[in-house]
């Protein structure tokens, strides 16, 4: 079984090891250890990458039995200057078994990804600290946790109201600034059970404990800072309802100054674009919605202006034919103009219009009036029959989207159901 250093020393940043077995599984190179300070994807956190030799740990897993494997490629680059260099090295593909199986009872040194393995550490402690606080304030415990590349949550078994998280948060950061040291002790499930554990453990064996000094107790695997101070910080960022509970998202150490940068610099544009002062954003973007509102009311109404006064030229130049007098015509808008268009023509007595865009695949329109025997939605249909789309309407308006075929031959074959209709519904 392979000796998880992480477990002792989270700040174990270099190791030595003796190589026990190399495989290939699933198209990727996997180097099996006889110790290992490559933390694998477990509990909610993710794996560590780093350099073993000078091959890229590009990722390190757990079987179900417990072993432990690290996935490596082949390494380009000069080997690094130190520990926090290895993210910025590039690899070239998957490192060969072949080429690899010497190494199999040598000893080799890996150097562990440590802004990365910080990182984790930072948001894994912020979450057992702000877990802590929610459970001990609001009787809320966490039942689930995700540490993301980007951001972490926890979903809480039931939901806290806004004032609720902040006093929650207020609560995990004066336990950071107390600056609390974090221990690791390993007890046997039978010890477990007589201590107070945040969440009770079903796992049998011994167990590993990390304890938060008078806060927190808690059954975990994952690598943790060794004082509260070290997380720097705890923020939160959104929250949402979550399958009865609730999940929240936040930001520990490094991530929270890196949204504190991103907001500052967003709000900073928002200033300087809306030539308001900081705190006058919110009504400054308020009023520009309404204005906005009001524009497109406006637009909307001039629009539809200009669809009649359009619709009446075409209705003046309506061809005469059995059904009625038929408008074809190819339109360069969008289904709405279409739409309006069209309607708009049937508005005149004894007026069937087909508007088809000039865009491809094409939008088409059909609209008669009242006193015309003709369903327009079996026009439709008819045109979708023949060059494909998806539409639908009533027997006096309909549309459809999506025909394959250039607008001249649609509306030759919309004048030919058009002409050629035998239908007599009149919606």
């Amino acid at each position: 079984m392979t000796e998880r250093l992480y477990y002792t020393d989270p700040y174990c940043r270099e190791f030595e090891a003796t190589v026990e077995r190399i495989e290939e599984r699933d198209g990727r190179t996997t180097v099996r250890l006889d110790r290992t300070a490559f933390y694998p994807t477990s509990g909610g956190q993710p794996f560590d990458t780093g350099l073993l030799g000078p091959h890229c740990v590009t990722e390190v897993m757990e079987y179900d039995d417990g072993t432990i494997v690290h996935v490596l490629e082949e390494h380009r680059a000069d080997p690094v200057d130190g520990p926090g260099a290895v993210a910025e090295h590039q690899t070239e593909g998957s490192a060969s078994p072949s080429r690899l199986a010497s190494l199999v009872g040598e000893r080799v040194h890996g150097i562990v990804d440590w802004t990365r393995r910080f990182d984790h550490m930072q948001q894994h402690t912020g979450q057992h600290v702000l877990s802590a606080a929610c459970e001990r304030l609001f009787a809320a415990p966490t039942i689930g946790f995700h540490l993301g590349a980007d951001a972490s949550t926890i979903d809480l078994a039931r939901e806290l109201s806004p004032g609720d998280l902040a006093a929650a948060e207020a609560e995990a950061n004066r336990i950071v600034w107390d600056d609390r040291p974090v221990a690791i002790r390993f007890v046997s499930a039978d010890e477990a059970r007589q201590l107070p554990l945040r969440k009770q453990s079903l796992r049998g064996g011994t167990l590993r404990l990390v304890e938060v000094e008078g806060v927190d107790l808690s059954a975990c695997g994952g690598t943790h800072v060794a004082r509260t101070g070290a997380i720097g910080i705890v923020a939160i960022g959104s929250s949402a309802r979550f399958k009865g509970g609730q999940r929240v998202e936040f930001f520990c150490g490094g991530r929270a100054l890196s949204r504190f940068r991103s907001l500052r610099d967003t709000n900073a544009s928002a200033v300087r674009l809306l030539s308001v002062l900081s705190d006058e954003v919110p009504a400054a973007i308020e009023r520009l919605q309404a204005e906005s509102k009001e524009h497109r009311r406006s637009l909307a109404a001039l629009h539809l202006e200009l669809a009649h006064y359009r619709a009446n030229e075409l209705a003046d130049a309506a061809e005469p034919t059995a059904v009625g007098r038929l408008v074809l015509r190819a339109i360069d808008d969008d289904a709405a103009g279409l739409k309006s268009m069209a309607a708009a023509v049937a508005t005149r007595s004894g007026h069937v219009a087909v508007l088809v865009s000039t865009s491809r695949p094409a939008l088409v329109v059909v609209a008669r009036s009242p006193d015309v025997s003709l369903a327009a939605n079996e026009i439709v249909g008819t045109l979708t029959t023949k060059f494909g789309g998806r539409g639908g309407g009533k027997p006096d308006l309909a549309q459809a989207g999506g025909l394959e075929a250039d607008a001249a031959t649609i509306l030759s074959a919309a004048r030919g159901a058009v002409v050629g209709s035998t239908v007599t519904s009149k919606g």
